[in-house]
C-alpha cells in the first residue's frame, strides 16, 4: 500500500460537470474520482461505474453537476490512521481511499499498491513512460550560474526530471564543514575536498529549485543529512532521492518516508539483506517508492552492472524498478528499459574534463538527448504482450505482397464453389488464403468473374449491403475510376462520389473512363483526392525547401486539379467540387523543431499563389502524426495542430477536409482530448472524413472501433459545421463491393 500526496488528478468541484469529472477519470486511469466543496472538504466520490449506470439508466446529460451522480458516503480514513486500517479499507472492488485532515480536507490518496505514483508532473511506474532523470549532483562546480545553464540543457535535452546534492556540511562529516581531515584516508580527504569546494549553499540551492519551477521540469534532491532534508521539506520538492550511500541510514529514510512524499533509493553497495530490511522500514510509513539497481563505481565496467537484478528488485520492494547508471556511454539504459526500468537516471555535465569523479561517467547534452530519443524508441518498441494483432503498417504491405484466394473461372450467383474453382493469387486485397476451407462447398452469393477476388462477405451469412441512408448532410463514398460503377450497381444512393486518384489514373483519357454519361450526366456530385504518390516515388511536398521538389509538387498539383476541373460535365452538380490535399510537411527521421514549422507553412503558401484552383474548392486536409507513406513510417509536422491550421486558413483563405482519424490520431498524441480539435477545426471544414482512430498510427478503424467518442463529436459537427460533406474513409473499405463503407455508413446513421 501506498500514499499519494499529489491529489489533483483525483480531485473535482461537486459542481463540476459529469463530463468534466468523466475526463479525469479517464485521464488518471483509477477510475475512481473524488469531488470536493470550494474549502476543499470531501463530499463524494465518483467511479467509471457510477457513470455508466447512470448512462444506462435512461440519463444523457454529462452537464449535469457530477455530485448528482457520485457516491455521496464515501470511504475515507483521518490522518495517522495505521496501515492495517487502511488495508481493510481495499476490499468490495475499493481502489483509492482518501486521507483526511481534520478539517475533512483531502491530503492524500492512498492505493492498495505500489505499481505506480506521482512525481511532480509525472506518473512513474507501471504503465508508464520510462521516467528520464538528469543527475545534475554537484556538476556544477559550486558556481549558480553553471547549475542555471545545466537545468536549461536537461529541459532542452528532453530530462523529465533534474536531481541535485544538497549536504550541510557541519551535520554531515565529523570535524568543522569537512575542514578537518587528519587522520581521514586520501579518498575520504580528496571526497571532503570537492564537496567543500563544490557544494552550492542552502539558500543558493532554493533559488536553483526556483528556476528549475519555473522551467516546467520535475524537481528532485538528495539529502545527505537531516538538515538537508528540512529544507528540501520546507521548499516542497516533487521527490526525495536517497542516495547508495544512505540507503542503510534508518534514521534519514525514516524521517522522509514518514513525509509522504515519494521516495527514490538507489540500491549501490547494499546487500540484498540491507535492501530488504530498509524496504521493510519504508513500507511502514506507506510511503510511495522506486528502487533503482545502482553499481557504485565511478566509471562502473560493464561486466558488474547487473541489470538482471532489477528483477529481483521488483520481488523485494514490490514496487516499479529503474536503473542509476555510471557506467559510460548510454547503451546500457537501454537494455534496462528493454528488462523493464521505469526510472534511468544518468549524470549530467557540459564537460566531462572537469574536476571530480562524476564528470567521467556524465552524459554531454548532445548524448543525454539522443539518450532520451532512443530510450522513448525502445519504449514504444516494447509494445506489449497482448495477442498479436497486424499494425497499421502491415496492413498495407499485406495488401499489396500477401496473397488471395480468387476466381479460377467466371462463377455465377448461386453455383457452388468447387475446389477448382478458387486460385491463390497476389496481391492480397481479397480473403487470406487459410480462408480457402470456409470459401469451398459454399454457394456464390454474387457473380464472380474470373481472375476476381473472394472476400468476407463471400463467407458470410449475413454481408453489409448498402441501403437508403438518412444523414443531417450529403454524404459520398471513396471510389477509383475502375470500381465507381461497381459501387453504383451494388444499389449505393450516394450524394456524391469521391475519387481517390492514383498517380496512373491522371494519365487516363477522362472522356473515356466516363464515356457512359457523356450524354446523362450522373445524377450527384464529386470530389476528388490528390494521389498519395505519383511516378518515381514521388510525395508532393510544398512545405519542401528542395526547389526540385517544391516545383515539381507545384505542377503536379496543378495538374491533377485541371484533372478535376474536367470531369464536371459528367456529373449534375452545380457547385465546385471539393478538392482534397496533402499539402506535405513531412519527414523522414523525425519531427522538426517547432520554430521550424512557421517557415514551413510560409513555403506552402508562397507555392498556392502559383496554382491555379478557381472551380475547385481546394481543402488541404488534417493530417495524422506518423502517416503511412508506401507502406512505412514518416512524420508529419504541418495539418496537426488546430491553433496553427486556423492561422493557415485565415491566411490562405481556404477551407480544409477535417479528417476525423487523423486528427485522432493528432490528438492522442499531443495528449488533448479530440474535443479540443473539433471546437476549432469544424467551423473551418469544407469537407469531413468521418472514420476513427486508435493510438497515434492507426488511422481508417471502422467506426466505433477506435478512440473517437461518437456521441459527442456528433454533437460538435452538428453545431459547429452543419451541412458539411462527409465520406467514411474506411481503411479497405473499398474491398468486397465496398462492404466497409456500409458498415462504417450503418453505423454513423446513429449519429449524423
Amino acid at each position: 500500500m501506498s500514499i499519494d500526496r499529489s491529489v489533483t488528478p483525483y480531485i473535482v468541484f461537486a459542481e463540476d460537470s459529469l463530463l468534466t469529472a468523466l475526463n479525469k477519470i479517464n485521464a488518471n486511469k483509477a477510475r475512481t474520482i473524488f469531488l470536493v466543496d470550494e474549502h476543499g472538504r470531501l463530499v463524494g466520490s465518483l467511479t467509471d461505474g457510477d457513470v455508466r449506470r447512470w448512462l444506462t439508466s435512461g440519463h444523457a446529460d454529462l452537464d449535469v453537476p457530477a455530485l448528482q451522480v457520485a457516491n455521496r458516503t464515501p470511504r475515507s480514513v483521518t490522518e495517522g490512521t495505521v496501515i492495517d486500517e487502511l488495508d481493510w479499507l481495499f476490499r468490495d472492488g475499493v481502489t483509492l481511499v482518501p486521507i483526511l485532515d481534520e478539517r475533512g480536507r483531502v491530503t492524500g490518496v492512498a492505493h492498495p499498491g505500489n505499481e505506480s505514483f506521482t512525481v511532480g508532473s509525472h506518473r512513474v511506474g507501471e504503465g508508464q513512460p520510462v521516467y528520464v532523470i538528469a543527475e545534475i549532483g554537484n556538476n556544477h562546480q559550486g558556481e549558480y550560474a553553471r547549475a542555471i545553464e545545466l537545468v536549461d540543457l536537461a529541459v532542452d535535452a528532453g530530462a523529465d526530471c533534474v536531481k541535485f546534492q544538497l549536504r550541510d556540511m557541519d551535520a554531515l562529516y565529523r570535524g568543522a564543514s569537512g575542514r578537518i581531515t587528519a587522520g581521514e584516508d586520501l579518498g575520504a580527504q580528496y571526497t571532503l575536498d570537492l564537496l567543500t569546494r563544490f557544494s552550492l549553499p542552502a539558500a543558493t540551492m532554493v533559488k536553483v529549485f526556483d528556476h528549475c519551477r519555473e522551467r516546467g521540469i520535475d524537481l528532485m534532491c538528495t539529502p545527505w543529512d537531516l538538515p538537508s532534508l528540512d529544507v528540501l521539506l520546507e521548499y516542497g520538492i516533487d521527490a526525495v532521492k536517497i542516495a547508495s550511500a544512505d540507503l542503510t541510514n534508518h534514521e534519514l529514510l525514516r524521517a522522509a518516508a514518514r513525509e509522504g512524499l515519494p521516495l527514490i533509493v538507489s540500491t549501490g553497495m547494499s546487500t540484498e539483506a540491507e535492501i530488504r530490511e530498509s524496504v521493510a522500514l519504508i513500507r511502514r510509513y506507506s510511503a510511495a517508492y522506486a528502487l533503482l539497481q545502482c553499481q557504485s563505481s565511478y566509471p562502473a565496467p560493464f561486466k558488474d552492472v547487473n541489470l538482471r537484478y532489477m528483477r529481483r528488485l521488483a520481488e523485494i520492494g514490490d514496487c516499479p524498478v529503474g536503473y542509476s547508471g555510471h557506467e559510460r556511454g548510454y547503451h546500457v539504459p537501454m537494455a534496462a528499459v528493454a528488462l523493464g526500468a521505469s526510472i534511468i537516471e544518468k549524470h549530467f555535465t557540459t564537460d566531462r574534463n572537469l574536476e571530480g569523479n562524476d564528470h567521467k561517467v556524465s552524459l554531454l547534452p548532445d548524448e543525454f538527448a539522443a539518450m532520451v530519443r532512443q530510450l522513448r524508441d525502445v519504449e514504444a518498441a516494447l509494445g506489449s504482450d497482448d495477442p498479436r494483432t497486424v499494425a497499421p503498417g502491415e496492413f498495407m504491405n499485406r495488401a499489396n505482397l500477401a496473397k488471395s484466394l480468387v476466381a479460377a473461372r467466371d462463377i455465377t450467383a448461386g453455383e457452388r464453389i468447387e475446389e477448382g474453382d478458387v486460385d491463390v493469387k497476389s496481391p492480397g486485397r481479397g480473403l487470406q488464403p487459410n480462408a480457402r476451407p470456409r470459401l469451398v462447398g459454399r454457394l456464390a452469393v454474387r457473380d464472380v468473374a474470373a481472375g476476381d477476388f473472394f472476400y468476407e462477405g463471400d463467407i458470410s451469412d449475413s454481408p453489409a449491403r448498402p441501403r437508403a441512408y438518412s444523414f443531417r448532410r450529403p454524404w459520398g463514398v471513396p471510389v477509383r475510376y475502375h470500381d465507381f460503377r461497381s459501387i453504383l450497381d451494388a444499389g449505393a444512393q450516394p450524394d456524391f462520389l469521391e475519387f481517390h486518384y492514383s498517380y496512373k489514373d491522371l494519365d487516363m483519357d477522362v472522356e473515356e473512363v466516363f464515356a457512359d454519361f457523356a450524354q446523362t450526366p450522373l445524377p450527384m456530385g464529386y470530389t476528388c483526392h490528390l494521389p498519395d504518390l505519383f511516378s518515381g516515388d514521388f510525395i508532393l511536398d510544398l512545405a519542401s525547401r528542395d526547389d526540385a521538389v517544391w516545383e515539381r509538387s507545384i505542377r503536379e498539383l496543378q495538374r491533377t486539379i485541371d484533372v478535376t476541373r474536367s470531369l464536371r460535365p459528367y456529373f449534375t452538380q452545380a457547385e465546385d467540387p471539393v478538392f482534397i490535399a496533402t499539402l506535405g510537411g513531412f519527414t523522414d527521421n523525425g519531427f522538426v523543431s517547432p520554430d521550424e514549422v512557421p517557415a514551413m507553412y510560409d513555403r506552402i503558401i508562397e507555392g498556392l499563389k502559383r496554382v491555379d484552383h478557381s472551380g475547385v474548392r481546394l481543402a488541404p486536409q488534417t493530417l495524422p502524426p506518423f502517416p503511412w507513406l508506401l507502406g512505412g513510417q514518416k512524420y508529419h509536422n504541418l495539418f496537426m495542430s488546430p491553433e496553427a491550421l486556423a492561422d493557415f486558413v485565415e491566411r490562405s483563405g481556404l477551407g480544409i477536409t477535417y479528417d476525423i482519424s487523423h486528427s485522432m490520431l493528432s490528438a492522442n498524441h499531443e495528449h488533448r482530448p479530440l474535443r479540443e480539435y473539433t471546437e476549432i477545426l469544424a467551423p473551418l471544414a469544407t469537407h469531413l472524413h468521418i472514420v476513427d482512430g486508435k493510438g497515434v498510427d492507426g488511422e481508417g478503424v471502422q467506426v466505433e472501433e477506435g478512440d473517437v467518442d461518437w456521441p459527442e463529436l456528433a454533437e460538435q459537427l452538428d453545431r459547429l459545421a452543419p451541412g458539411v460533406s462527409f465520406i467514411p474513409e474506411i481503411w479497405m473499405g473499398h474491398v468486397n463491393n465496398g462492404e466497409g463503407f456500409w458498415v462504417g455508413l450503418d453505423r454513423l446513421e446513429r449519429y449524423l
